[in-house]
C-alpha cells in the first residue's frame, strides 16, 4: 500500500535529497488558468456572479449569500452539547496560547533626543476562509478567528461553502463556531469566488443583499483547495495572504521504540482528509518499518473513509523512508520540512529542538497531529509543500504590521548631519544631504 524508498549507505547533496523524497504534485500555475476568470466574473458581477458560481460548484443557488444573524443564533441553539463543549474547550486553549504570541512595542534612544519606536499596527478588515468540500472544518474556524481577534484586527468575515444539506448555509457546526466566536459577519461563498469577494469586495445583486454584499478586506487567511490557492496566488498584492495552502502532510521521525500502532494510526488520520494527502515515515529500523505496514493495511480497511485514505498511502506523495539512523533521519525530515512533524523517539524533546524546517512539532508518543488540529492550543494552518523552509503558521503575527517610529531633536539631527551629507554624496543624491542642511 505504501512505498518505500531507502536511503541507507547514500550520501546525498542537499538538491539529491529533496529530489529523492515523496511530495504531492499540485500545479498551482495551471489552475490559475481555470481561476482567472471566476475572479474576473465576480469582480464585475458581484453577488450576482457568486450565487451563479455556488450553483454551478456546489450544487445549491443561495438566496442568503450573507448568512442572516438568526441563521448563526439558531445554529448554535442546535448544537450538540459535547460538541459545543469541545469547541469552548479548544477555543479557551487556542485564545491563551495566541494571547502569548502578541508582538511588545519598543523603543531604543540611540543617544540624547535621537529616538527610534516600533509599534504593531493590526490590519484593519480579514477575510477568513473555511473549507466545505470533502470535510467540513469548525475547528480552522477557531484557529482563524482567534488569532485575527488577539491581534485586535476590528473588522473580520467568515467565508465557507454552501451546502445543499442546509438549505444553501454553511454547515451549522461551522455557524455555530462564528456564534461562540462572536462572528456575525458569515457568507455561503466558497472556493475560488471566496477569495474573490474578499479581495474586490462585491455588489449586492437583489434586494436581499444590499447596495454592497461585501466591503473588500486587507488580508486573507485559511486553507483550501488547489482552485483556494490559485485564487489566493491571483490577489497576492490586492491583498495579503498567509500561504497558498497545499494538501496535508505529516512526517514521523520514529526509531525502534516506537509504538507501530501509534504510527499507522497518525499515518491514517492525515491520509483521511485527501487523496493528495501525504504520509512520510521516516525510520532507521526496518522492524517498525514492516510492523507499520501491517498496521496500515488493516487500519486503511477498516476506516470510514478507507478509499480516500488507501488512494493517499499509496500515493506518490507517501512513502516510508528508510534512514542509516536518527542523525540521518533528522537530515531527511529538516530537508522535507513537513506541515506537520511528529517525532516518536528516546529523547524526543532534545531531537525536537534540532529540526530546522517544520510548520509544526509534535514531541513524543501522547503529542499526536490530532491533538493540534483541535485541542493543543497550537494554530493548525500551517505552511505545506516545503513552505516551512520559509514560512510560519497561522497566528496574531500574521494579522500584525510593524511600524517604526523616528524621532530625532535639532542637536541630535546635527550631530549626524556631516555623514548623512557624505552617505548622500557617495550615492549621488546630493539633494538628500541638502535636505538635512536647509535646517542648519
Amino acid at each position: 500500500m505504501i512505498s518505500r524508498i531507502d536511503l541507507r549507505g547514500r550520501t546525498l547533496s542537499r538538491r539529491e535529497l529533496l529530489a529523492a523524497l515523496p511530495r504531492a504534485e499540485v500545479d498551482v500555475e495551471a489552475a490559475t488558468a481555470t481561476v482567472a476568470p471566476i475572479l474576473a466574473d465576480v469582480r464585475a458581477r458581484g453577488a450576482a456572479a457568486l450565487r451563479d458560481l455556488a450553483e454551478r460548484f456546489d450544487g445549491v443557488r443561495p438566496e442568503h449569500l450573507r448568512v442572516p444573524t438568526q441563521a448563526i443564533t439558531a445554529a448554535v441553539d442546535a448544537l450538540d452539547p459535547h460538541v459545543r463543549e469541545a469547541l469552548e474547550e479548544t477555543i479557551l486553549r487556542v485564545r491563551t496560547v495566541h494571547a502569548a504570541q502578541r508582538p511588545a512595542p519598543f523603543t531604543v534612544d540611540l543617544a540624547p533626543g535621537a529616538q527610534v519606536r516600533q509599534r504593531w499596527i493590526p490590519v484593519r478588515r480579514v477575510g477568513l476562509y473555511v473549507p466545505g468540500g470533502l470535510a467540513v472544518y469548525p475547528s480552522s474556524v477557531v484557529m482563524n478567528v482567534v488569532a485575527a481577534q488577539e491581534a485586535g484586527v476590528g473588522s473580520l468575515a467568515v467565508a465557507s461553502p454552501p451546502q445543499k444539506s442546509a438549505g444553501g448555509l454553511p454547515d451549522p457546526v461551522v455557524l455555530a463556531t462564528c456564534a461562540l466566536l462572536g462572528i456575525d459577519e458569515v457568507y455561503a461563498v466558497g472556493g475560488a469566488q471566496a477569495v474573490a469577494m474578499f479581495a474586490y469586495g462585491a455588489a449586492g445583486s437583489d434586494d436581499i443583499d444590499g447596495e454592497t454584499l461585501c466591503e473588500p478586506v486587507d488580508v486573507i487567511t485559511g486553507p483550501g483547495n488547489v482552485w483556494v490557492a490559485a485564487a489566493k496566488r491571483l490577489v497576492r498584492g490586492v491583498v495579503g495572504i498567509d500561504a497558498e495552502a497545499g494538501p496535508t502532510e505529516i512526517a514521523i521521525l520514529a526509531d525502534g521504540g516506537a509504538d507501530a500502532g501509534h504510527v499507522a494510526s497518525d499515518l491514517v488520520s492525515q491520509a483521511e482528509h485527501d487523496p493528495l494527502a501525504a504520509a512520510v515515515l521516516v525510520t532507521p529500523s526496518v522492524e517498525l518499518a514492516e510492523a507499520v505496514e501491517a498496521k496500515l493495511a488493516d487500519r486503511a480497511a477498516a476506516t470510514r473513509h478507507s478509499a480516500r485514505v488507501q488512494t493517499a498511502l499509496s500515493g506518490t506523495q507517501s512513502a516510508i523512508v528508510l534512514v542509516d539512523d536518527l542523525e540521518a533521519g533528522l537530515e531527511v525530515v529538516n530537508a522535507y520540512g513537513a506541515e506537520h512533524l511528529e517525532i516518536q523517539t528516546a529523547d524526543a524533546a532534545a531531537l525536537a529542538e534540532r529540526v530546522t524546517s517544520a510548520g509544526a512539532i509534535f514531541v513524543g508518543p501522547y503529542s499526536p497531529v490530532s491533538l493540534g488540529d483541535y485541542m493543543a492550543g497550537s494554530n493548525h494552518v500551517l505552511p505545506t509543500g516545503g513552505c516551512a523552509h520559509f514560512a510560519s503558521g497561522l497566528g496574531v503575527h500574521s494579522f500584525v504590521r510593524a511600524v517604526q517610529v523616528i524621532e530625532y531633536d535639532a542637536a541630535a539631527l546635527k550631530e549626524v548631519t556631516d555623514r548623512i551629507v557624505a552617505f548622500a554624496d557617495a550615492e549621488g543624491l546630493p539633494a538628500h544631504g541638502e535636505a538635512v542642511l536647509a535646517r542648519f
